[in-house]
Order: structure tokens, then sequence, then C-alpha cells
């Protein structure tokens, strides 16, 4: 589904009072019914405010009905879970309007958004489920078998937006190259713009060998933390290009001579004052004209003055290297680099690996923190992560033969349409709304209400990037 933040604006707080308790009583309820969600909420007016502020939800398509349901209630949908996080971001004057969607994928949709100061920053809302939509009530129903009753998409996509604000904020503090996270709330993050393009876009770079090495190396300084990243490819990276400043020799030999105490300075002055030659002096005629000197025209960047640096995006399926089939995803990211440069640049790398048993040898060398044990602490439970897990594996197995992600198609994106949604759940033997998920919405926010609104940025001005040095591949 594509957000859309144009209603927004026309919700009141009771409206908000409304979608957040049917949050709350998504809880133990796949179909939150009509009097739970008015004991939740607890508006002044009474049932028939509550009904007002439903039909309203409804009509934009926040909450939703379920076909053949055995009682009046109503389900969240992707789109009211988008708007509690916006309007959180909103209280947290983190994000203040919303722009174009520069991205999709299978997993996620990245959007420019912008705080009240005008900087601009990436809205990635995560989307588990797209591309097997068609087979969600049996992925559910297999996860719940396997974990316990935590099978739903906007739970594992929860889980997936608190994993990657994990990592994101712990290699960022290591000094890895990546997004500053900034906020996370339910399903999505807001982290910094990088002015940069995905590696598979782009058609050439100055020096292969190099970008390579600088790969490779990040990917055996993740393991040197414990961590392996588990999609290491070219959708993955992005590369940025820093202008280097040529460093002036006579600049500097100058600024050493400068005398570095002021009694000297004053000295000096005086010194030249009283005898400086007359022919050195400035004429004082305001008719006399010296020839000006024109400036030194500015060179555009070359590819010999230009610094490429990657960027490592994307990290909900990272993995420790103490993992069970941590030497399968290590070989799989390595391969994945080396096939790209082969296929892309024509280059080959003449030295072979590297190889798992040697990264796993550096694991805390140096003093290396172990990121993994790190995130595990801050409250990222092995539960959640095992049903990460397994999601994210199905979505792995669904994409092709080389691992390669897709575009998502028109039918994928509108999977969580409610009408469609209806469909599939029609044929269902029962509701499980009376089962406890005690997990599914761990650490639901409740938000404060706030009189803010998001406004939408203008499409022409919204998100203009410029990237220009490097040669991009067309149709990419």
């Amino acid at each position: 589904m594509k957000l859309d933040s144009k209603a927004m604006r026309h919700l009141t707080a009771e409206d908000w009072r409304v979608l957040t308790a049917v949050e709350i009583g998504s809880k133990n309820h796949e179909v939150v019914p009509t009097p739970l969600i008015e004991s939740i909420s607890k508006l002044r007016g009474g049932a028939g405010r509550v009904r007002h502020s439903i039909s309203a939800l409804a009509k934009v398509g926040l909450i939703a009905r379920l076909r053949g349901a055995r009682y009046d209630g109503y389900r969240l949908t992707y789109g009211g879970l988008d708007y509690l996080a916006l309007h959180t971001y909103a209280s947290q004057k983190a994000v203040y309007s919303v722009g174009n969607q520069i991205g999709v994928g299978k997993e996620s949709d990245i959007l420019v958004v912008a705080d009240d100061n005008g900087a601009q920053r990436i809205l990635k809302i995560h989307r588990l489920g797209r591309i097997s939509f068609r087979t969600v009530k049996a992925n559910r129903d297999y996860l719940r078998k396997k974990h316990g009753g935590s099978g739903s998409w906007m739970y594992l996509s929860r889980l997936a937006a608190e994993k990657e604000y994990a990592f994101m904020r712990a290699l960022k503090e290591e000094g890895f190259l990546v997004p500053e996270p900034i906020a996370q709330s339910r399903h999505t993050i807001v982290m910094s713009l990088i002015d940069a393009f995905p590696l598979r876009q782009i058609a050439s770079v100055p020096d292969p060998a190099a970008l390579y090495a600088e790969l490779i190396a990040l990917i055996l300084r993740l393991a040197q933390h414990g961590l392996i990243h588990g999609d290491f490819n070219e959708f993955n990276i992005l590369i940025k290009e820093e202008p280097i400043e040529p460093v002036d020799a006579d600049t500097d030999t100058k600024t050493q001579e400068q005398p570095s105490t002021k009694g000297k300075e004053v000295e000096q002055s005086s010194s030249s004052s009283s005898t400086t030659n007359p022919s050195t002096q400035k004429p004082k005629n305001p008719d006399t004209t010296t020839t000006p000197t024109d400036p030194e025209p500015e060179t555009e960047p070359t590819p010999n003055n230009v610094k490429i640096t990657p960027v490592l995006i994307d990290f909900p399926q990272m993995v420790s290297m103490d993992h069970s089939n941590a030497e399968f995803y290590f070989d799989r990211d390595v391969a994945c680099v080396k096939r790209f440069f082969e296929r892309r640049f024509q280059f080959t790398s003449t030295q072979p690996g590297p190889f798992f048993r040697d990264a796993k040898k550096t694991v805390g060398r140096g003093g290396a923190r172990r990121l993994d044990a790190a995130v595990e602490a801050s409250g990222f439970s092995k539960k959640a992560l095992k049903d990460l897990e397994a999601a994210i594996r199905e979505q792995q197995d669904a994409r092709g033969p080389d691992g390669e992600q897709e575009r998502a198609s028109d039918d994928d994106d509108d999977y969580s349409d409610p009408d469609d949604e209806e469909d599939e759940e029609d044929g269902s033997s029962g509701q499980e709304d009376d089962e406890e998920t005690d997990e599914t919405h761990r650490g639901t926010d409740i938000d404060r209400q706030s009189e803010g609104e998001l406004a939408e940025v203008k499409k022409d001005g919204s998100s203009a990037l410029e990237f220009h040095k490097l040669a991009i591949k067309n149709g990419t």
C-alpha cells in the first residue's frame, strides 16, 4: 500500500483515541469488538461519539470490518498503523511533513520526510508479508504453530523495525558508515538522508579494485564485531561521492610562519611603518589603477579528486557470528560482492576468500565490542529474534535464484487493501479473537494526543537529490 497522509489533518483528538484503542485491543483480538473499543477509548460522548469516530476512520481505510465475523468489530489495517506511527513522530517533532516515495521493495517502503525546520529525512516503513500475501493465512498458521501465536505480519514488521534501529544505533556508535537513526515507532524508522545512490545504479567507478577491497574490508570489520549483514549486496550498499580538496602547501607554510604572540605583531607593525620603502607603498592617487588579478576558475571534480565512500543500509536480517548458519550467510555476502563486480565492472579478484573460518578468529580482536551481544542486551529478546528470522527466511526464499530483489508489483503493493484482506479471510474457519498473544504488541506506544498536523511536501521539491559525478546506469 502507498502512504497517503492527507486525511491526517482532518482527524480529531477523539478519532486518534479511538484508533489507539483499536491498536490496544488488537493485542488479544484479531477483530476488536466494538464494546471493547468504547471501553478503552472512554470518550465523553459515549457510544454515539465512538461510533462516529469509527465511521470516520473506516471511511479512510484506517480500520476495517471483517466479512463473516461472528460479532460486530473492527481490525487495524496497515494504513492505521502508519498513521499511528506518524502521529507519534509529530508529537515528538521528528516528522512534520511527508514527501515523495523514493523507494519500494518487497519488505519496506522508503519516503522522504522533513522536520519542522525543513531538514529532509528518510522514513522507512517495514511491510513484511508483502510478497507472500496470497498465502498469508498459511504463513500465519505456520508461525503460530512454531512460535506460540506471534505470527501477525504487523507484529513481525514491528520486530524488523526494532531490530534494524537497534543495530543501526550500535553500528553508528562504533563509527560504521550507516545512516543516523533518529526515531523509531511501531513498524517505522526515521533516519538521516544520505545523498547517494544504490550500487546497483552505478555503471562505472574510477577504481573497481579499491571499492571491492573496501567492501570486503567492511564485511571483515563487521565480523570482528561479531556480526554478519546477511544481505550484503548491491541493493543495500549506497555509493556516496565526496570531493577531495587539494591542500595548498604555500598556505600551510605561511600559516606556520605567522607570529604567535601579540607583542611581536605590534613590534613588527611599528618597525615596518618606520622603515617602509616608498617604492613599495601603494599609490595614494585615486586615478592610479592596478591590474586586477583574475580569480582562478573553479575546477569541476574529476574521478581523480573524488572520493567514493560506501554506506551500508538495511539491517533487519543481521545475524551473529555464533549463529547456527553463520558460515552460510557469511559466504553468501562475499559471493554477492564477487558476482556483482564480475558482472558489472568486469573485475575479478585474484585473491581467494575471505573465508568464514579466518573471520571467526578475529571476533573481538583488538578490543572490538561484540555488537551482537550488545543488541541482545538492549532488549531484543531471543523469542522475537526467532520470529523475525522465520519471516525473513520466507521472504528470501521467495526471491530469485540469485537472491536479488525485484520491484514489488502493483498487486503486491496493495496487499493490505481492506477489501482484499477481507476476501482472503472470508474462507477461514472461525476467528481466533480470544487467543492470547502477549508478544504481539510488546511495548505498544500509547500516544499523547497532539494538535499537530502533518502537511504534505510539494512534489516538485521534496526529494531533489544531486548525483551527477558518477555514471548512472540508465533504466535502473
